[in-house]
């Protein structure tokens, strides 16, 4: 569907006829009624701005089905209200507070986007730091997500009481990587999985712990750093420093070694065991990152050369449509995106605006692109509404995102800057990481014959591979800066701007792709709008009647758990493991009905690392 065609249907309109049931919809709308109330009892207005997930989902037991599904965000993520009207300079401050966990990669987005709005550009070291800091990040959240919080679905605690015939294979089936991650059997592994007392779960708070003391290094505090600034980085760095830091990440090469092969191990057994397992979150390979990691011979923030320096980031810029690379220029990545409403109880604005009907190249952009978004208080009553969330589209097509992008794009694109550690071939990645006693790690990431939940993991895996790799490159970056004595951090903010002007942090977060776009009038911000993965992931339907990401692997998803006779002792691990597949960062609740919706099962996913088990 181009954008024309997006363009010409009216929200709300003839093309947004529900196709969710009328149980699911009487269930989805008893749900809502049901937060509002309890968001108008919450004394502290700044707990209601972030609500939770989720996910219903109806099955049928006997045929092992999963019938229809529908993601629910469950308040209005309303933080982007608090920065209209404010001061440029505080949209960093305030937007990096988006997320509780991810503050750094919020605040570069923000960082991103004014530089592009007013044509700053930062230091090379200034920009190789940021780099460094968001390895950090992404290190931290893949280890806690692999062993700690999507982990335990596979561990033995939970087999044993799911699938016993499963785990009675894997107590005896042996492991092809004996001699990357030291387990003899499949068993041992899935013992080492159990949530709070496996070795594997132990061992990945240490190296999350690991990878958040190396980002106080150089970004002073974790998550809410506030060193993350337009134009660069507010701390400076020495040798020192960078000395200790590169030691403190050392550990990881090997480690994302022993990550993929156990992954590799556990699902590969898992797949010849039960091939029905091919069907778990299944989906269509279609998925979108902007890119992350700028070089610094190539970023000047602007959007007028995004294209070239989008192509020289270490992970490449992509649309994947159904397996097929669709575009990698960031300016048509950003030209097609489309946040609509049809199913949403979010209503834009009836104020009559001046719609921006172009990029600042002079792309054609939609009405219905973030620069144009803008909503107000619900006057009408929407009856297809079910979510507080959207439908983030591309030219018309849905798209998941996920570390995993990152992997995909970059080795379908084969466009990766020159480098030691990471190349592409078109059919996957090859990595070659430092040991830390001596000679080369060597991996291989294949690009899957089929997308599902495994794969998901699988790749999000080999991406400690990817990051460790990017890291490596850009220590090197600045310990030639240092000993250059170019040592500059930041390019101060010395020219206001008159008049409208457009920005966009095309940036990244751990889950995902992250947008931040802004409209400013003189030195005041206008609009601004913020894209986060996890809500792209559980957004709803399109206006075309096209299910959400996480909906549509959901009804592919088939029913394996075998020790049940009824909904009274029916866990969903099946369908919990394909939401936690999506790596959601918000309070995750599954709702399942069976037959007809008489009985609800209430199932949390584990999204948040407990303060007990740090």
């Amino acid at each position: 569907m181009d954008l024309q065609t997006i363009d010409s249907v009216k929200e709300h309109g003839t093309s947004a006829n529900s196709d969710l049931s009328a149980t699911m919809m009487r269930h989805l709308r008893a749900h809502n009624r049901a937060n509002l109330a309890a968001s108008v009892a919450q004394a502290d207005p700044l707990a209601r701005l972030e609500g939770s997930l989720a996910v219903h989902c109806r099955v049928d037991l006997a045929s092992r089905t999963v019938i229809e599904s529908a993601s629910m965000a469950t308040l209005f993520k309303g933080y982007e209200a608090l920065l209209p009207g404010r001061d440029m300079r505080k949209a960093g401050l305030i937007s990096a507070v988006a997320s509780g966990v991810c503050g750094g990669v919020h605040a570069t987005a923000s960082a991103l986007c004014l530089e592009m709005a007013l044509g700053v550009a930062p230091p090379p070291l200034g920009i190789v730091l940021r780099n460094l800091l968001l390895s950090c990040q992404y290190l931290n959240d893949s280890c806690l997500h692999l062993f700690v919080l999507a982990g335990p679905d596979y561990s033995r605690q939970v087999f044993q009481r799911t699938n016993p015939e499963i785990w009675s294979r894997a107590e005896k089936a042996p492991c092809h990587r004996v001699q990357q991650h030291g387990f003899t059997h499949i068993g041992d592994l899935m013992a080492a999985l159990d949530k709070g007392t496996g070795a594997l779960f132990k061992e990945a708070l240490q190296m999350a712990a690991r990878a958040r003391q190396a980002y106080t290094l150089l970004g002073g505090k974790y998550p809410h750093s506030e060193s993350i600034v337009p134009g660069g980085v507010a701390l400076t760095a020495d040798a020192a420093k960078l000395t200790e830091f590169s030691a403190m990440l050392r550990p990881f090469a090997a480690y994302s070694q022993k990550a993929s092969a156990v992954w590799d191990d556990v699902f590969d057994f898992l797949l010849e065991t039960e091939p029905r397992y091919a069907e778990l979150g299944r989906a269509p390979a279609s998925m979108l990152d902007f890119g992350q990691w700028d070089h610094p011979d190539y970023y000047d923030g602007s959007y007028a050369r995004c294209d070239i320096w989008g192509a020289q980031r270490w992970s490449t810029p992509g649309a994947l449509i159904d397996g097929r690379l669709a575009c990698t220029a960031l300016t048509q990545l950003n030209a097609g995106m489309e946040e609509h409403l049809d199913y949403s109880y979010q209503q834009r604005a009836t104020q009559s605006r001046t719609m921006i009907s172009t990029d600042p190249n002079g792309n054609p952009i939609s009405r219905f692109h973030p620069w144009n978004k803008r909503t107000e208080a619900a006057k009408a009553h929407n009856p297809h509404a079910y979510s507080w969330g959207s439908s983030l589209a591309w030219r018309g097509h849905n798209f998941e995102v996920g570390s995993y992008a990152r992997l995909y794009l970059s080795a379908a694109a084969q466009t990766l800057p020159r480098g030691e550690h990471i190349a592409a071939d078109g059919a996957g990645l090859d990595f070659s990481l430092p040991g830390e006693n001596g000679g080369d790690i060597l991996l291989r990431w294949n690009i899957p014959s089929r997308w599902n939940a495994f794969e998901r993991n699988r790749a999000r895996a080999y991406s400690l591979a990817f990051n460790i790799g990017v890291t490596r490159e850009n220590i090197a970056l600045a310990e030639a800066a240092m000993a250059s004595r170019n040592t500059s951090t930041r390019t101060p903010l010395t020219t206001m701007p008159t008049g409208q002007h457009l920005g966009v942090g095309l940036w990244g977060a751990s889950r995902g792709f992250l947008a931040h776009w802004a409209v400013l009038d003189d030195q005041v911000i206008d609009n601004y709008q913020i894209a986060i993965p996890s809500r792209i992931n559980v957004g709803t339907r399109t206006p075309a009647l096209v299910p959400g990401p996480l909906e549509q692997a959901l009804c592919n998803t088939t029913i394996i758990e075998s020790c049940y006779s009824g909904p009274e002792d029916f866990v969903g691990i099946d369908i919990q493991r394909a939401i936690q597949s999506f790596d959601p960062c918000m309070d995750c609740t599954a709702y399942i009905l069976t037959g007809e919706g008489a009985t609800v099962l209430e199932r949390a996913i584990d999204t948040r690392v407990s303060a007990a088990a740090t």
